[in-house]
């Protein structure tokens, strides 16, 4: 399976702190790989080094077998942030705030037919195509999470990254947001998620990467002999939820 992500011995640190300790992450075509871990464990700053928003300090990293260092084409990838670290109080509309998903794409700055087909869908694919002239500031959280996701699918990407998606959002959205994710993985989008729990996109994982501490310590099926609070790697285990004894011994890690 061709790689689109190659992740090897990568080490990244914030200031002073080290938190990537010489991780290797291999995401292949078409392949969906949810990255699990407690708060701290280096999710997010693993999913930052790839679309190059934190330097690696040692390791390699390739995009579609290119280096990073040498990689242009940033349309093939669609990135959605964590929905705190996005700005929230843009006076711009939905359709504007989505368009912007399609720069990399545009000649010259210039909406074509396609570009503009592009967004529709996009807003259609989450819900929000009736919210297309509203301010984005009349959203609720869940809205804006799908403005976000909408934004990143504009651009047609073969790579979707999402850094969760699901935080803060309500069931509504969440289901809306499952079914659209639904469509890009039957579509062949390949796709990697920072999550904190599975919850309803479990059913569309492929492989679960767990980190503790920078360091991945469980690589395949997402465990299924446990609850998903109890996946190693992760900061607590439900006392009545099944197997919980057996992954207290850690020897799920």
């Amino acid at each position: 399976m061709e790689p689109v992500i190659s992740l090897r011995r990568a080490t990244a640190s914030l200031g002073s702190r080290p938190v990537l300790r010489g991780i290797d992450l291999t995401v292949g075509r078409g392949q969906v790989v949810a990255l699990l871990g407690a708060n701290g464990s280096g999710k997010s700053t693993a999913v930052r080094a790839v679309v190059g928003q934190v330097p690696l300090s040692g390791g390699e990293l390739e995009l579609f077998g290119t280096p990073l260092r040498s990689f242009r084409d940033w349309a093939r990838i669609g990135y959605v942030p964590q929905r705190t670290t996005a700005a929230s109080g843009v006076p711009a509309t939905v359709r504007e705030v989505v368009s912007a998903g399609r720069l990399a794409r545009t000649k010259l700055g210039f909406a074509r037919k396609g570009d503009r087909a592009a967004v529709d869908r996009a807003l259609e694919l989450v819900g929000m195509g009736d919210r297309a002239r509203d301010s984005v500031n009349a959203l609720s959280g869940g809205q804006h999470q799908r403005v976000l996701i909408a934004r990143a699918l504009a651009a047609q990407p073969e790579l979707l990254i999402m850094d969760e998606p699901m935080a803060g959002v309500d069931l509504a959205s969440q289901g809306v947001l499952a079914g659209t994710l639904r469509e890009q993985v039957a579509a062949g989008t390949t796709v990697l998620l920072v999550l904190h729990e599975l919850g309803p996109l479990e059913p569309l994982i492929d492989r679960a990467v767990v980190l503790r501490d920078g360091c991945v310590v469980h690589d395949g099926p997402p465990p299924k002999a446990v609850g998903q609070h109890a996946l190693p790697g992760h900061d607590h285990v439900h006392p009545h939820a099944p197997h919980a004894d057996i992954a207290a011994t850690g020897l799920l890690t």
